[in-house]
């Protein structure tokens, strides 16, 4: 709105403050949200689950508010990005409600609701964009036919929701990770993805108000995001990696992600269709609580390592392509 006031030669100063706005609100939202927020009942099954029971839970339900909120504010947004923001509160929402439901929602629930809007993002993308992208590391063009890219595009934005909702169990994992792969994707618009930059301004308020969210979830946490806010960070950024046009480049720039939390779904897939429970026996899932029960890490040393590992492939994607 505020770029739209001022026009464009005051674009730096809208970006500068648009950035300060979007720390202090989510800050500020999170300290007094914490007293109303839903409360954690532990997970059985999870390792140091005992130590969530009673924290505010949800708190995704603030900084993606607060996100949509700033973005509207101080990034010059068009219809598709409308839609899109829409779609992440709608993804926000559905794991909102299953945060506070006293019985959790149940796998097939929260699966239609994922395809609905993987299937409206889909459909929105292709609309607004060419059915084309490019593979980044081979300097190609590839055109596919755009039910394909869609089925493509649907499959992209389930992995990305549910690798990111499963690596949510170690304090500030998540987060970081997140931060990782976005900022990255932040200097890589500028190089490969340059007609896109209005896009890439959403990016940097995603990552900030994320920081906001760390300021209270790092080791140990005061409150935790929940399925509010790893769903639509998981949509979130999905959606960065198709503007940027380059849908591959997901996977050396969320391995982490995809590693800690999708081997516990190719495991849980596997054992259901073929019916056995010796699949990957040894390996406990997600990956975050096998380091910690298996290799005795704490919660710092996961979340410092896994950054660490996902901060250098980073790295190296952005020397080979810059």
């Amino acid at each position: 709105m505020f770029i739209y006031l001022l026009g464009d030669s005051y674009f730096k100063w809208t970006t500068f403050f648009g950035v300060i706005f979007a720390f202090i609100l989510t800050f500020a939202a999170i300290s007094l949200a914490k007293a109303i927020l839903p409360r954690d009942a532990g997970r059985a099954f999870a390792i140091n689950g005992s130590k969530s029971v009673g924290k505010p839970r949800g708190a995704g339900l603030v900084f993606i508010l607060t996100f949509v909120i700033s973005t509207l504010l101080f990034v010059k947004i068009n219809i598709e990005m409308c839609i899109y923001l829409c779609l992440i509160v709608f993804e926000m929402l559905s794991g909102y409600f299953d945060d506070a439901s006293s019985k959790p929602w149940g796998e097939l629930k929260k699966g239609i609701i994922d395809f609905v809007i993987a299937l409206v993002c889909a459909c929105t993308f292709l609309y607004f964009n060419p059915n084309t992208f490019t593979l980044a590391f081979f300097d190609k063009t590839i055109t596919l036919n755009p039910i394909i890219y869609g089925i493509l595009i649907i499959i992209l934005i389930w992995a990305s929701i549910n690798v990111t909702n499963c690596s949510d169990g170690v304090d500030g994992l998540c987060g970081t990770l997140s931060i990782v792969t976005l900022s990255t994707t932040y200097i890589l618009f500028h190089e490969i993805a340059s007609s896109e930059l209005q896009y890439r301004h959403c990016v940097i308020i995603m990552v900030v108000c994320l920081l906001a969210y760390l300021w209270f979830n790092s080791s140990p946490s005061q409150l935790l995001m929940g399925d509010a806010g790893s769903r639509a960070i998981g949509i979130f950024i999905a959606i960065t990696f198709l503007k940027l046009h380059s849908p591959f480049l997901f996977i050396p720039m969320a391995i982490m992600l995809i590693l800690d939390g999708g081997l516990g779904l190719v495991k849980l897939t596997i054992m259901r269709v073929f019916k056995t429970k010796n699949f990957m026996k040894n390996l406990r899932t997600p990956i975050h609580d096998h380091m910690r029960k298996n290799k005795t890490w704490s919660d710092t040393q996961v979340v410092t390592r896994f950054a660490i590992i996902q901060l250098i492939i980073a790295l190296a994607v952005i020397y080979a392509l810059v």
